[in-house]
């Protein structure tokens, strides 16, 4: 079988099982298990796939055809650039969250920030494969934006285990802790970022197959409103923020104001909503002062 032949099968097969964008996933497939690349494919589409090859290519779109997430059959998802893994155990990054990481290094760079024994602290809470936090760091020490030292929280043991498995695989340093939500957390951070479980409980079971099926649902359900765990957070973040520090969420449709009015009322000003690239409210966050 040629590598043509072989690509438009597992293209044909994805599109019958419904798989969005077949022939995009049907190219990731046969590159991870190829290694060819896209102008190699070209100039020689009738270049035969070797049988073993062959038979991987077709175990992998078989299981993509049951909506097993690309990325768990990879095992890796890019995000900010970065190559980080990933697994059943956290929430596949998503390029919509890349907004919250932009915005928290304009603020760590343009933004006076809140440090102690000359470092800026920041806490990624619900922080998964680790995917903002070690992006932040990797990304901030790349621009030379000074001493500033990294810590995740999760509820999830092996979402730590793929936390740590990222951090050492991009050499950045950062500390985890397996904590429900602040619990395990001591100290005070300039920066407490969030990217928690927002979906309404009853709208999970109708997410595709991939994310429903696919993502923890601890990861997804934000309780019947979606908004418990900006609640909870925005109320307990107050207790480990410096004065002046910011809280910064990303956040699901339609949540902006709601979320912007908890944090008003827990302390807040000079809140802020940032768009992602579809104009949708992606990012809402503010600066802590205290009440009274």
């Amino acid at each position: 079988m040629s590598l043509k032949d072989a690509y438009l099968s597992a293209v044909e097969r994805l599109q019958v099982s419904g798989v969005p964008e077949p022939e995009l996933d049907a190219w990731y497939l046969l590159e991870h298990v190829t290694g060819i690349s896209r102008a190699a494919y070209y100039a020689e589409p009738d270049r035969e796939l070797g049988e073993e090859q062959r038979n991987a290519y077709e175990a992998l779109v078989g299981r993509r055809a049951l909506r097993i997430p690309l990325q768990h059959i990879t095992g890796v998802q890019e995000f900010m650039g970065l190559e980080f893994s990933v697994s059943g155990a956290v929430l596949i990054p998503r390029q919509d969250t890349e907004v919250l990481v932009e915005e928290a290094l304009r603020v760590l760079k343009e933004e006076d920030l809140p440090g102690q024994k000359g470092e800026t602290a920041v806490l990624d809470v619900c922080t998964g494969s680790g995917c903002i936090l070690l992006s932040v760091l990797y990304y901030a020490k790349q621009a030379g934006m000074g001493a500033v030292r990294g810590t995740g929280s999760d509820l999830s043991g092996d979402a730590l285990c793929m936390a740590e498995k990222n951090a050492e695989k991009l050499g950045v340093k950062a500390q985890f802790f397996q904590s429900d939500l602040f619990d395990k957390i001591s100290g005070r951070y300039s920066i407490i970022l969030s990217n928690p479980p927002y979906i309404r409980r009853q709208e999970i079971e109708e997410l595709q197959p991939e994310v429903r099926d696919g993502d923890p649902r601890m990861a997804l359900d934000g309780g019947e409103d979606g908004l418990d765990f900006y609640r909870k957070i925005s109320r307990e973040s107050t207790e480990h923020l410096l004065q002046g520090g910011y809280l910064m969420f990303e956040i699901g449709c339609g949540q902006a104001a709601d979320v912007a009015g908890m944090m008003e009322r827990e302390g807040f000003a000079d809140i802020r909503v940032k768009k992602d690239l579809a104009g949708l409210d992606r990012v809402v966050y503010g600066r802590y002062r205290q009440k009274g």
